[in-house]
């Protein structure tokens, strides 16, 4: 992955207590509408899941 966004997206991804709990459903298979893909980065239905950091919001 070459994008710096969605690097430092994914980086931050790993500390968001909110998308940590959606991380342990995927694992287990409970969660349908979020998913990992292949470069690490979570997202639901196909969209990025922006951590609640307000200079990535923008």
């Amino acid at each position: 992955m070459t994008n710096p966004f969605l690097e430092e997206v994914k980086e931050k991804q790993k500390t968001d207590e909110k998308l940590l709990r959606y991380k342990a459903l995927i694992e287990k298979g409970k969660e349908l509408d979020f998913k990992i893909n292949e470069n690490g980065v979570m997202r639901c239905r196909g969209k990025v899941c922006v951590p609640d950091v307000p200079e990535l919001k923008r």
